[in-house]
């Protein structure tokens, strides 16, 4: 049988050459910052006939996108941009952007700090609100009627100080991926519901499969690189077993407590055992190749995977379902993630920019893309059709995580300062996973860390679960 191929992101394509996008990549050092001077010229250069047209000209936005994406969504997201210039003759120029989220946030920030009057509309990440949110124009004004039509919990994530700074574009949640016909074969009639479950279950078809020569599989594959995707995780394993969102809403440093700290230890005792010792180096992309290659049982990732799990020619394709992220004593939780639309303050065509926005995040560009890509929508009323119900059945199980089964990270609590949060909470699971340090000890170090870093009061988590999580069950969603 041939290897199964590798999957790597095409990343961001327009009507730009790709060596321009290659300038942006040779601009980010080593260090993770991209090089001020080749932002500036990047910039002017990409924004040449963008400026204010004459009374005879099409205006153009400009538009740059957090997003990484396969070709399949490019193709479709081009398709998207050409209708709306068909529909309202406004020309729409897509920017390529660096590929990583830390890169693609100090661009954004070098960018918007310029203060010139493009890029018109940006995309931003979920966790980017409160760090960004003084550069874009409140949106509220102009989606007083489409702002109730979006999952509550992920407009609140775009909302700083009663302000909508961008408007909900993408849904996004941490799911569980698992193996359908691996469950059957090891006899197991549905998928882990808690994370001790989760351990066992693995471990035995692990063990199963390597008996069979299958000497690289692995149980549970995950994003154990010392990075956003961390944070993510981690926040899953301790906030399902109570142990809180890092800082809580009231600005609570709630980390440093014995469920967070277990949940820690629990996932340093996967790494070489259900998970492989190079999971501590794991990114998204890695853990999804590990996946759709067949070597691995169970991988945690978020819904865009399906669209790679399930195409043409993957090993998997028909093998696989998802479920709920394994809950613990306070449930199931998923993090939160997506992308919102967001329009700069600078912007020369704010009017036109809206457009775009509302273009771009409406019911049937929503349908539609969810059509083609099976790409989750942020309106709780699309997931009731049954012709989206239908071709995508998981949707339901989607709907229950977007309503009741969501964790979010301290960003927006944490505004500016929440890079230098997340910094110090993921060297710190990352120093369990690698055994540099026990649970304790980067506990009551992360706690300290984040005394300096916010200034904020120490405390235990809530009692329960927040309105910010609930339980919720894992099902065969066929």
């Amino acid at each position: 049988m041939a290897p199964a191929p590798s999957i790597m992101p095409t990343g961001p394509i327009g009507s730009l050459a790709r060596p321009i996008q290659s300038v942006v990549a040779r601009g980010i050092h080593a260090s993770g910052k991209i090089a001020g001077p080749v932002c500036l010229v990047l910039l002017s250069l990409l924004l040449q006939g963008c400026t204010r047209p004459s009374v005879h000209e099409p205006v153009t936005l400009t538009l740059l996108d957090q997003e990484w994406t396969t070709k399949t969504f490019s193709e479709r997201r081009q398709e998207e941009l050409q209708q709306f210039t068909r529909e309202t003759g406004i020309r729409v120029k897509l920017l390529p952007s660096p590929e990583a989220i830390r890169e693609q946030l100090i661009f954004w920030r070098e960018s918007l700090a310029r203060g010139a009057s493009g890029p018109d509309v940006y995309g931003l990440d979920v966790i980017w609100p409160g760090t960004l949110a003084e550069y874009f124009m409140d949106l509220k004004p102009s989606f007083a009627n489409e702002i109730s039509a979006h999952f509550p919990a992920i407009v609140t994530s775009f909302t700083v100080d009663n302000k909508l700074v961008a408007l909900p574009y993408h849904a996004n949640v941490g799911l569980l991926y698992y193996r359908t016909d691996l469950l059957r074969q090891y006899g197991y009639a549905a998928p882990p519901r808690t994370w001790h479950e989760l351990e066992n279950i693995a471990a035995r078809i692990q063990a199963g499969e390597r008996a069979k020569g299958k000497k690289e599989f692995w149980g549970f594959v995950w994003q154990g690189a010392a990075g956003e995707a961390l944070t993510c995780d981690a926040l899953e394993w301790q906030a399902s077993e109570g142990g809180g969102q890092i800082i809580e809403e009231d600005k609570t440093i709630s980390v440093n407590n014995p469920h967070a700290i277990r949940a820690w230890q629990r996932a340093a005792r996967w790494v070489g055992s259900i998970s492989p010792p190079s999971v501590v180096g794991y990114k998204e992309w890695d853990a999804l190749n590990a996946w759709v290659a067949g070597d691995a049982a169970f991988m945690r990732s978020w819904p865009i995977a399906y669209v790679d799990s399930q195409a043409a020619g993957s090993p998997i394709k028909d093998k696989f379902d998802l479920a709920l992220v394994p809950g613990g004593r306070a449930g199931h939780v998923g993090a939160l993630g997506g992308i919102g639309l967001a329009v700069s303050r600078s912007s020369a065509h704010p009017r036109e920019a809206l457009e775009l926005v509302r273009y771009l995040c409406s019911r049937n560009v929503q349908l539609q893309r969810s059509r083609i890509l099976s790409e989750p929508p942020t309106l709780p009323e699309l997931y009731e059709l049954p012709e989206l119900l239908k071709p995508n059945p998981r949707y339901a199980l989607l709907s229950q995580a977007f309503r009741t089964g969501i964790v979010s990270r301290p960003s927006n609590i944490t505004g500016k300062k929440y890079e230098a949060v997340a910094d110090a909470y993921i060297q710190a699971v990352h120093s369990v996973l690698t055994g540099q340090k026990s649970a304790p000890e980067a506990a009551a170090v992360l706690e300290s860390e984040l005394v300096r870093i916010t200034g904020f009061k120490t405390g235990p988590p809530p009692a329960g679960i927040s309105n910010e999580t609930a339980t919720g069950s894992s099902v065969f969603v066929h």
